[in-house]
């Protein structure tokens, strides 16, 4: 019974773990449904310069979870009575540890920083991933609608 409660508990926590993974691209190219047949503003102006950031999408909390219940369903095999009790707990809570430092590792992606001055004067700094190659002199447009804004050339 308690093999099958193990594999059980992998495939759930294999299942939410794929699903926790598939944080979509967000490159100047990087559309999402409901940004298609939208009005966006388009702007002109010159690249001023272009700097290497991280990306940390939210926490989701499912690598959290999956490793805590994996590592739950682990340490309960620690022992007998109150050992596997403890087992339990001490595995949950470093595999929750765990769990959380895959999932921030998996989900962390690169982007750049790009500073524009625009035909207007003004500048603005967009965050994009790093899907497109911008230099400093580059001539570009910005495209602004319903809460985002890209680069592009």
């Amino acid at each position: 019974m308690q093999a099958k409660s193990l594999g059980i508990a992998l495939v759930a926590t294999a299942v939410l773990g794929v699903a926790g993974c598939a944080a979509p691209p967000r490159g100047g190219a990087d559309y999402r449904g409901y940004e298609t047949r939208t009005e966006q503003t388009v702007r002109f102006g010159v690249v001023e310069s272009v700097r290497m950031v991280r990306i940390n999408p939210t926490d989701t909390g499912v690598g959290a979870t999956s490793g805590a219940v994996l590592g739950g369903v682990a340490g309960s095999t620690a022992g007998h009575g109150r050992g596997s009790v403890a087992g339990a707990v001490a595995g949950a809570v470093i595999g929750g540890v765990i769990g959380s430092a895959i999932e921030k590792d998996a989900n962390d992606r690169q982007g750049i920083e790009i500073t524009v001055m625009l035909d207007g004067g003004k500048y603005i700094a967009v965050v994009q991933e790093a899907d497109e190659s911008f230099r400093v002199g580059d001539r570009v447009r910005i495209l602004s609608g319903r809460g985002t804004t890209r680069v592009t050339h």
